[in-house]
């Protein structure tokens, strides 16, 4: 049976949702096609129609995750002009993300993985992360674009590093020590609560 084109956009939109969060779950490696078809409650034939590989669902999951993540960080600054570093930090460096990774920050989910790799996906990984070291650029401290630039790549790597070794660890005060101590080291003003954020 045929499907109208709203159905056929609605189905894609739909794997591509769905193998989005089975992806961070994971990996890329860690789920199938099937997997994928089942939780979106397709038939896994019907995957073809929609894209021509698992390399190529993963290539547009993770341009469409990567849109996503910029997005989020650029409403965050601009809904706090006056502490948009702060604002990020509570954003970012909090419990929501280490105990979500299917629904957060595909960087800190996959970019091990990436790392491994080579091809579209990883080019696709390096451009955001450049995209993200130019935000950073325009609200951390420096009297040069040189010093901001810095500390902007010093800021994503401990953002990112802050999130995955908490994960790493079942220690859950020592994942906390992560999580503090590094915003406490990017912004003295960022929020510290994140013992009564505890999930």
């Amino acid at each position: 049976m045929r499907v109208s084109r709203e159905k056929f956009a609605e189905n894609r939109e739909k794997i591509l949702s769905v193998a989005g969060v089975l992806f961070r779950e994971n990996g890329f490696d860690g789920v199938g096609v099937a997997d994928i078809m089942k939780a979106a409650g397709l038939t896994h034939g019907g995957f073809y129609g929609h894209f021509g590989s698992k390399d190529d669902l993963a290539l547009e999951v993770s341009r469409k995750l990567i849109d996503k993540v910029e997005t989020r960080w650029k409403e965050h600054i601009a809904e706090s002009p006056d502490r948009p570093l702060a604002a990020l930090l509570d954003h970012y460096i909090h419990w929501r993300t280490v105990d979500d990774p299917g629904g957060s920050c595909v960087f800190a989910t996959l970019i091990q993985e990436v790392s491994r790799s080579r091809g579209a996906v990883r080019a696709v990984f390096s451009d955001g992360l450049s995209v993200l070291v130019d935000t950073l650029a325009d609200i951390v401290p420096g009297e040069t674009e040189e010093q901001r630039r810095a500390n902007a790549t010093t800021t994503l790597s401990s953002m990112m590093g802050a999130v995955i070794l908490a994960r790493a660890v079942e220690d859950r005060a020592l994942a906390e020590q992560f999580l503090v101590t590094m915003r406490r080291q990017l912004d003295p003003e960022a929020r510290n609560n994140l013992s009564r954020e505890r999930r």
